[in-house]
């Protein structure tokens, strides 16, 4: 497998929804910028951990560019199934 985080590979990003994906980037924002504090001040065990981290946001938006081009199917989320099944 590429660099990066286990769970946040091209195919499981597919599976999960819009709004699970813009959760996933602000923990990876939110990731990238401790690392980079902690570079800044010398405390930083793995340098490698930086570039993952730039790569799994970089998956991230692709996988939201190609959702906003049609390219891939949205995945409905599971409050959207409940709240389609509510209207019905």
């Amino acid at each position: 497998m590429a660099i990066g985080s286990k769970n946040l590979d091209a195919e499981s990003l597919r599976e999960k929804s819009d709004a699970d994906l813009v959760e996933e980037l602000g923990k990876a924002k939110e990731s990238l910028f401790n690392l980079r504090f902690q570079a800044a001040t010398g405390q930083l065990e793995s340098h490698g951990r930086l570039k993952a981290v730039r790569r799994d946001i970089a998956r991230i938006y692709t996988i939201m560019r190609e959702r906003e081009l049609g390219i891939i199917p949205v995945v409905a989320s599971a409050s959207d199934d409940a709240a389609k099944g509510d209207a019905a």
